[in-house]
C-alpha cells in the first residue's frame, strides 16, 4: 500500500498535554501489547505495519512536527514537509508530487490518504486495503471511506450514498450540521466523512496541475507559501462526478477532546495518581513528578503537565479551546529528533531546562548572542564540543559557555543534562546554527 498520513494541528483541546509544538498525536497514552505506552501516531504506524509490513508510508506534516515524528518513529520514516500550513488540498497535492517525483511511485498506482490520529482497530486497516484495491479497479476517480454513524454528530461532514450497498456511488456531500439536521441525514442513510479516501496517483496530480501552476515536486514546494488555503473536499471531492464510497461499520473514533480520549483509555490513570473508592468515571493523566490524589469525584478528567493543570467535567472539557487560546505561555516540554527537553524553572533573567539526549544523537552546533549557558551532566556519557574543542563528559561534569561561543553535546549513551540559561534577553530566536566539521 501507498499511504499518506496527514499530521497537522496543535490539538489545543487536549491542553495541557498538547501545545503548539506537541500535537495530540504525539501524547503517549495508549498501552502497547507489551505494556508500554505509545502515542496515536505510533499506534497507527504500528497497526499499518501489522497489516502490511511492506506498506510505503509517508507522513505529510508541518516543519514544527518533524522532530517529534523522527523522535517517535525513527529517522527512516518518510516525511513530506509543508513549508507552511495551507489546508488539506495543498498538503495532499504536495505529498502526491513527493510520492511521484521523490519516491518514484507510478502514476497508475493507488494512494490512500487518512488522518494520523484515529483510534481504530485492525479491521480499519483491512478496509483501507480494500479501499486501495477499489481505487485501482473502479471506474471512479475517487473512493471514500464512509463511517457508519453512531449518533447525530455536529463534528463531521456527511456523505450521502446512492444505495445501502457496501460500495456505492456518492449522491452528495453535506457540511457539518446541527444535531437535528444530522439526525435527518442519518435517517437518509448518510455516513460520516472521516477524511479517508483513495485515488490513482495521476488523478490528483492532474487536479493539482489544473489548480496550481507548477512543474514538479520541488517547484511546488518552492511556491507553497503562495498557495490559497483550501480543503481537499472543497477543491476536489465535492466537484468530482465519478466518486464512490466504501461503507465502514467497524470501530472508529476521532479523538479530539478529553471526553473522547478518556473513552479510549485502557485504564483510568496514567502517571502517579490515586483514586479512592468513592470516585466514579474519573480519568487522570499526570506527567508531573508529584502524586495526584482524588477523593469522592465523579465524571471528571484531570490532567497535569509542565504546561498547566486541567480539572474539568468531562462534558465541559469539549469547550476548552477559547480558554487555552487566551493563555500566553512559553513551551514547557517538547520532543525533538535528538531527544526531549522540559523547562523546570523560569525567572526574569534565567531559565532552567532538563535535557535528555538519545544515544548516538546530538544537538545542533550553535551559539547564542544574548545569553550564557551552563550544562551539568546528570547521568550518562558523551562529548561536548565548545568552539571546536572536544572533551568527554559524564555525570557530575560542568561545562560553561559564554555568549557567542559555539557549542554542542553528543550522547554516547542516553545523556541527561541540567541546562541553566543566564541573560537579560532569553529567547528561542537567539540561536545561530553552524556546520560541524567532522
Amino acid at each position: 500500500m501507498n499511504i499518506i498520513l496527514l499530521s497537522g494541528g496543535s490539538g489545543k483541546r487536549l491542553w495541557p498535554l498538547s501545545n503548539d509544538v506537541r500535537s495530540k498525536q504525539f501524547i503517549k497514552l495508549f498501552k502497547t501489547p507489551d505494556g508500554e505506552y505509545e502515542s496515536m501516531v505510533q499506534r497507527v504506524y504500528r497497526q499499518i505495519r501489522s497489516v502490511d509490513p511492506d506498506a510505503s508510508i509517508t507522513i505529510a506534516t508541518s516543519k514544527t512536527q518533524v522532530s517529534a515524528i523522527h523522535n517517535q518513529l525513527g529517522e527512516n520514516v518518510n516525511v513530506c514537509v509543508e513549508p507552511c500550513r495551507k489546508d488539506t488540498f495543498p498538503a495532499i497535492a504536495l505529498a502526491t508530487a513527493y510520492l511521484h517525483d521523490v519516491m518514484g511511485i507510478g502514476g497508475q498506482e493507488s494512494v490512500v490518504v487518512c488522518p494520523v490520529d484515529p483510534f481504530v482497530e485492525q479491521d480499519y486497516f483491512l478496509a483501507i486495503q480494500k479501499l486501495e484495491k477499489l481505487a485501482a479497479s473502479s471506474p471512479a476517480n475517487l473512493v471514500l471511506m464512509g463511517m457508519e454513524p453512531t449518533y447525530p454528530s455536529e463534528k463531521y461532514g456527511y456523505i450521502l450514498p446512492c444505495t445501502t450497498e457496501t460500495v456505492s456511488a456518492v449522491n452528495t456531500f453535506r457540511e457539518k450540521p446541527d444535531t437535528a439536521t444530522a439526525q435527518k441525514y442519518i435517517d437518509q442513510g448518510a455516513l460520516w466523512n472521516g477524511g479517508v479516501f483513495a485515488y490513482r496517483l495521476d488523478y490528483v496530480l492532474e487536479r493539482a496541475h489544473e489548480l496550481i501552476d507548477f512543474t514538479d515536486y520541488q517547484d511546488l514546494f518552492n511556491k507553497y507559501h503562495t498557495l490559497d488555503k483550501i480543503s481537499f473536499d472543497y477543491a476536489v471531492a465535492e466537484k468530482e462526478k465519478a466518486i464512490e464510497v466504501l461503507r465502514f461499520s467497524g470501530s472508529w473514533k476521532d479523538i479530539g477532546t478529553w471526553n473522547t480520549l478518556s473513552e479510549a483509555m485502557d485504564e483510568p490513570c496514567v502517571g502517579n495518581a490515586i483514586l479512592n473508592k468513592t470516585c466514579t468515571n474519573i480519568n487522570v493523566i499526570n506527567e508531573l513528578d508529584v502524586p495526584i490524589l482524588c477523593m469522592g469525584l465523579k465524571d471528571l478528567v484531570i490532567s497535569a503537565s509542565p504546561e498547566g493543570i486541567l480539572v474539568s467535567d468531562k462534558e465541559q472539557s469539549s469547550y476548552i479551546k477559547p480558554f487555552v487560546d487566551a493563555i500566553d505561555q512559553q513551551i514547557m516540554f517538547a520532543e525533538k529528533s535528538w531527544g526531549s527537553f522540559r523547562v523546570l524553572d523560569v525567572e526574569e533573567e534565567s531559565l532552567t531546562v532538563k535535557v535528555t539526549l538519545n544515544p548516538g544523537h546530538r544537538m545542533n552546533y550553535h551559539s547564542h548572542e544574548r545569553r550564557d549557558e551552563m550544562w551539568t551532566i546528570i547521568s550518562g556519557r558523551g562529548r561536548t564540543i565548545v568552539d571546536g574543542m572536544e572533551q568527554a563528559v559524564q555525570a557530575g561534569d560542568v561545562i560553561t559557555m559564554q555568549a557567542g561561543c559555539r557549542h554542542t553535546v553528543i550522547a554516547d549513551t542516553e545523556l541527561k543534562i541540567m541546562e541553566v540559561q543566564l541573560g537579560k534577553e532569553i529567547s528561542v530566536h537567539d540561536k545561530q546554527k553552524y556546520e560541524l566539521e567532522e
